[in-house]
């Protein structure tokens, strides 16, 4: 049953119910068969089942793998588990920081519960009690007033000018004027939840007035708990990198199980008949020590840590991350869909135009005929349009508190929906008795025999009511809600304060126009987002006229056309919406599917989409969106809770400067990739070519030494590098380019081949000089400089990737991280190669001052070599 479009006595007979409530008895029977009033909880995972979670990670397991792989090489050789250790640290460290920053359901679901009112005022067994809100049931009466939270979904009875703040629920930024009489279709349309105006909702506020209601849902039931249900049934999506980063795990992974199969099965080949069970061993240790050079093991730490650090740089910008892989996500972010109220205005009705010949006095009339009041601080406090009119008399010089003071009030008419004004009467320091009145133009103006010149009252005619009126067209067609203001003096203190008697022969005084309006800092940054290729979209429950204009000024749209509504949306399929999506950039009038329509439809056309927003209407769409933005000041628990983002100063700015930062991100953890890749790369070829030639270059335990201490500290500081000067001039990156596109691939094979190149040669040049001749097999030295060369060459490498195309002598600015990772690095490999005990456990050989200078400068060509290639590659670019 739609209760909105049914009679009062229609609902009170299908709730079984009267004016004198349920009684207790059959209350309870209601409560074990709706149950109680309260929202389902998510259900609740223990930290060990997310823990172990975490580990399902393929890049996760590629660590797992390489552990045991180290274990069975020191098992071999008799070392210690150093390695094993290490890497079990960094799998450990990896979900840990994975269960810590991953926001869970149930979360979202307990805020929800946290909205609803605790308690409520009931009419049962015909006296009014207050009862928990969570003992209500489908027919209870409740009694609302201001301040009332509402407890659950009902049909309104009564209202005496009863006022209630949806925004959180419907987006409005205006309370809701409430009635309780019956609603008409509109065309043969459903009503929108925001116009149903004799319905009140579980989790609104009262904030003007007093009234009566029927409950109609509770729980689950209410429309707070189709948001619950959306929340649970809403399904988190991989982030962009996740996807790119289990993509390339597999890829290794099959890798790695080729290269041991096949230089398992060549060695068995070329050693039979002769093979022996320590031979096999031999044969498999060699397999062995190709798999760790496969497997980038420090790979998943250093994008965690990138990433954590990523976090960090954002708090300090006022963007708090609740999940790591949000990060990178803004970074190729193409559309953001935005909640209007308080994300992109103020949420603060504030009165922006006069119509008047004397605006002090509008101000004045309008300050006193209202019944927001000033604080000490100098702020009103009350309903928000009445608030809106004493802060501006606030500012035309005539405040609120002194008003009330000179002008005590003794009488009025109160607020009615029906007559749409109010009057109140007021004693003059003069001692003589005037009257406001405020409210809807059109009605006020019907009253109105006189005007106001500026300095005295003169007969209305015709002409001068045309132009007011035509003035009010001017404000309303600029979206601002316009009240009109009026006067009246009276020779003695009215007999009786009845509308009838005082809301006639008014004079007219002026009109003021007010909006909730936009954020200043707003409009540079959709321009910002333009600039970086990302579409803005406004989302709002406001309506179409009011969003339309706020997005004009916004530069979100430039022509009304752009802009649909919840109805024109509820009549067209998912399919059709999908198709033609692109041709909107405003949504007007919407509900909560309404959102998560379109977040879906954005998503479906392979847009990287984000939802910003602060009430609880917006969580299912954030929940569904790509990444979802919360408000930090003004949003609700559950906005905050299933959000990937929370800004911690509601400004829509802070997300370019986050989109910035994840950009950044992005750009240094492929940096990062790329040079463990390549460096892998090197590394396998190396040990390929070696044992296809039938000598060791590399055992498994040095390469795990350079997996895990040499590349790891430069691919950190890479990291760390500051974004490039065309960052947010580029177009966000298409979420279905792979980890290797834009020549990616190419340079990983290509850096990694001349890596190889010259670690061979080190290899060889240590072979001659400690056996004079030059055909190849096992050397001691050989090994030992192939070693230094290899690690030293991937440390210079590192800082051929500070950009990867630009020169590295022409960057303005010096990674300090870097460097330092160079020296760290730099002395780990010095201390394994020159302290004695660790070079015996390593099965180094000394090399002379000679072959150590080799090393070295093989290592350093690779900085030439590159910034040759880097010239090329630009110039073929362009």
């Amino acid at each position: 049953m739609k209760e909105y479009l049914s009679e009062v006595q229609e609902v009170m007979k299908q709730q079984e119910t009267g004016n004198d409530g349920l009684s207790s008895q059959e209350a309870g029977r209601r409560l074990e068969k709706f149950g109680k009033n309260k929202l389902k909880e998510g259900k609740k995972e223990s930290l060990i089942h997310k823990f172990l979670m975490e580990l399902k990670d393929p890049m996760v397991l590629i660590l797992i793998a390489a552990a045991v792989i180290s274990g069975i090489t020191s098992a071999y050789s008799g070392e210690s588990f150093a390695d094993v250790i290490i890497i079990m640290i960094v799998v450990i460290i990896n979900a840990v920081l994975g269960v810590v920053q991953e926001s869970k359901a149930e979360k979202a679901i307990a805020a929800l519960q946290e909205i609803a009112a605790a308690t409520s005022k009931v009419i049962r067994d015909g006296r009014q009690a207050t009862l928990r809100s969570e003992e209500l049931v489908p027919g209870d009466i409740i009694a609302l007033e201001a301040g009332d939270s509402v407890p659950a979904d009902a049909r309104i009875l009564e209202s005496a000018s009863m006022k209630i703040e949806e925004a959180a629920l419907t987006g409005e930024s205006v309370p809701a004027n409430k009635i309780s009489g019956r609603l008409e279709l509109d065309g043969g349309k459903d009503v929108p939840l925001g116009d149903r105006k004799n319905m009140c909702y579980m989790g609104s506020t009262v904030v003007y007035g007093r009234g009566r209601a029927v409950i109609t849902g509770t729980g689950m039931d209410t429309e707070m708990g189709k948001i619950a249900d959306a929340l649970a049934n809403a399904k988190d999506g991989e982030t962009p990198l996740q996807l790119k980063l289990n993509q390339l795990s597999k890829v290794l992974s099959v890798l790695v199980l080729v290269i041991c199969a096949v230089i398992f099965a060549v060695d068995l080949i070329r050693s039979y008949p002769n093979i022996s069970g320590e031979g096999m061993l031999d044969t498999f240790m060699v397999a062995v020590s190709l798999a760790v050079a496969a497997i980038p093991e420090g790979l998943a730490a250093v994008v965690t840590i990138v990433l954590s650090v990523g976090v960090t740089n954002m708090s300090k910008r006022n963007a708090v991350i609740r999940k790591l892989t949000a990060v990178e996500t803004l970074g190729c972010t193409q559309v953001i869909c935005s909640d209007k109220t308080g994300t992109l205005t103020q949420n603060k009705m504030t009165v922006v135009e006069h119509v008047s010949e004397d605006v002090r006095r509008l101000a004045m009339a309008m300050a006193l005929c209202s019944d927001a009041e000033q604080g000490e601080d100098g702020e009103a406090a009350g309903e928000p349009t009445e608030c809106a009119l004493v802060n501006d008399a606030a500012k035309q010089g005539v405040p609120k508190r002194k008003l009330s003071a000179d002008y005590p009030r003794i009488g009025e008419a109160p607020f009615d929906s029906m007559r749409k004004m109010m009057s109140t009467v007021h004693r003059t320091p003069e001692g003589k008795v005037l009257q406001f009145t405020k409210g809807a133009p059109d009605e006020v103006l019907k009253r109105c025999t006189r005007f106001w010149n500026g300095t005295g009252e003169e007969m209305m005619t015709e002409a001068v009511r045309q132009k007011i009126l035509e003035d009010n067209k001017k404000l309303a067609d600029q979206a601002l809600r316009v009240l009109c203001g009026a006067q009246r003096f009276w020779e003695r203190e009215p007999e009786s304060n009845e509308a009838e008697v005082l809301e006639q022969d008014l004079c007219y005084i002026g009109l003021s126009g007010m909006i909730d309006p936009v954020r200043p800092e707003v409009v540079g940054a959709i321009q910002e987002c333009r600039e970086a290729g990302i579409r803005p979209i406004m989302i709002t429950g406001d309506h179409r006229d009011t969003a339309v204009a706020i997005a004009r000024q916004l530069g979100i749209i430039d022509s009304a056309d752009q802009a649909i509504t919840g109805s024109q949306l509820d009549d067209i399929s998912d399919e059709e919406l999908e198709q033609e999506i692109e041709k909107y950039s405003v949504y007007a009038r919407v509900q909560p599917e309404h959102k998560v329509r379109i977040v879906n439809a954005w998503r479906k056309k392979g847009r990287i989409t984000a939802m910003t927003g602060d009430g609880v209407n917006d969580a299912p769409s954030i929940k569904s969106a790509d990444i979802g933005v919360g408000m930090g000041i003004t949003g609700t628990d559950v906005t905050k809770n299933v959000a990937d983002m929370v800004l911690a100063d509601d400004n829509f700015a802070t997300i370019v400067s986050a989109v910035e930062e994840g950009r950044r991100i992005y750009d240094n953890i492929r940096k990062a990739i790329q040079f463990l890749l390549a460096s892998n790369l090197a590394e396998v070829m190396s040990v390929f070519i070696a044992t296809m030639f039938g000598f060791v270059i590399l055992k498994p335990v040095h390469l795990l030494w350079i997996n895990l201490i040499t590349d790891c500290f430069p691919a950190l500081a890479l990291g760390m590098e500051k974004s490039e000067s065309d960052i947010m001039k580029r177009k966000p990156r298409d979420a279905k380019d792979g980890i290797f596109a834009g020549g990616m691939g190419f340079d990983v094979v290509f850096q990694g081949a001349v890596v190889t190149v010259m670690v061979l040669i080190s290899y060889m040049v240590g072979h001659y000089v400690e056996s004079g001749v030059w055909e190849i097999t096992t050397s001691p030295d050989g090994m030992t400089m192939a070693f230094l060369t290899l690690s030293m060459i991937e440390i210079f490498h590192s800082f051929n990737m500070r950009s990867r195309r630009q020169s590295i002598f022409r960057m303005k600015h010096q990674n300090k991280w870097l460097w330092g990772a160079m020296l760290v690095s730099f002395l780990c490999t010095t201390l394994v190669i020159e302290v004695p005990f660790l070079a015996k456990a390593f099965q180094f050989e000394h090399i002379s001052l000679m072959e150590y200078g080799i090393a070295i400068g093989l290592a350093l060509a690779i900085i030439p070599i590159m910034e040759v290639v880097k010239l090329i590659q630009r110039h073929s670019g362009k």
